[in-house]
């Protein structure tokens, strides 16, 4: 089927030589909201949209819930620090409108843009899994690379006070948070979850949207994962140890420097943006091998986050300090 039909033509048009009886439940339901709506443009347009809204919110709801139950906080990696309804209302308000200013007509225009790159939208069936699985690994390499120097450039003295210093509102971030930035940061940001997939599909040529759409879903899931604050044994990076996790970016918001990554720790151990976290958890590690009381690892603890909070918070002003020619020490 021809990826760039006119949109001018209606759904029955597009589906007219579909064989339905060889397509699975997804598929089918798939071509029925194309059939429905009777607009691909606005068709793909709207289930973006939506499926953003869903998988992000709801995603968070899970980590609202732990946030209320003091069970929990044994998990939590800043236990002293749990957000309250206001905190939790008024950064829902932000994202909010981030989603429906900025990331609504990014979405909504996205169609054409698909359709340019000839990204397969409306078609059936879907691609394998054995095509999906190396796609959706590329963006996930792809996000995470760009998201580390990206990140990092967003640290750097104009740009944090004017634009990332939103982000880091939060030393002890929390599930929603994760989208909780300056729309500049979001659109940059955002460029590598997108970016990845338009350049794939650009010179391959065989990318459906259905894939990026289970990528899109995927990446949700990681950076609530990573803004939620707590680390359990279960937690991924304990299975895959170049996972980062929750463990891993919420030393970034404590700290305020070192791991600028998303999904993976590569990029920090390569270019040693990770010495003061390592330094950390080596100390952490020291304290639970030492074999003391949990209250007096607690008490340790909560002395230890105090200190690396500290130099966190001189870090974070002397990135506002910086002028324009102005030679500063990174902290």
């Amino acid at each position: 089927m021809n990826s760039t039909a006119p949109l001018y033509q209606s759904a029955d048009v597009l589906y007219a030589n579909t064989d339905f009886s060889k397509l699975n439940w997804v598929e089918t339901q798939w071509a029925a909201w194309y059939m429905w709506i009777g607009n691909p443009v606005i068709a793909t347009g709207l289930m973006s949209f939506l499926l953003h809204e869903i998988v992000y919110f709801g995603r968070c709801i899970p980590w609202i819930i732990i946030d209320s139950i003091p069970y929990f906080r044994k998990w939590k990696l800043q236990p002293n620090k749990v957000p309250t309804a206001k905190e939790q209302w008024e950064c829902t308000k932000l994202v909010l409108y981030s989603h429906f200013t900025i990331e609504l007509p990014m979405i909504w225009f996205f169609h054409p843009m698909a359709e340019m790159f000839e990204m397969s939208t409306w078609q059936v069936p879907f691609p394998s899994l054995k095509i999906m699985g190396p796609q959706i690994a590329f963006f996930f390499v792809f996000e995470d690379m760009f998201h580390f120097f990206a990140h990092q450039a967003l640290h750097w003295g104009p740009l944090y006070k004017h634009i990332h210093k939103i982000h880091h509102k939060y030393s002890a971030p929390f599930g929603l948070a994760a989208e909780y930035a300056h729309p500049a940061e979001v659109m940059i940001l955002g460029t590598g979850t997108i970016a990845g997939p338009l350049l794939y599909c650009f010179f391959a040529r065989n990318l459906h949207i259905f894939t990026m759409y289970v990528w899109i879903t995927l990446r949700l899931f990681q950076a609530v994962d990573a803004h939620s604050g707590y680390d359990f044994p279960w937690s991924l990076q304990h299975i895959l140890p170049f996972w980062s996790g929750a463990e891993h970016h919420d030393f970034h918001h404590m700290a305020f420097v070192n791991n600028f990554s998303t999904s993976f720790r590569w990029c920090d151990r390569l270019f040693g943006t990770d010495d003061k976290y390592r330094q950390y958890r080596a100390r952490v590690a020291a304290m639970k091998k030492a074999g003391v009381s949990s209250e007096e690892f607690a008490k340790m603890e909560t002395q230890m986050i105090a200190e690396v909070e500290a130099e966190g918070v001189k870090a974070e002003a002397q990135a506002e300090a910086y002028r324009y020619g102005s030679k500063t020490k990174t902290a």
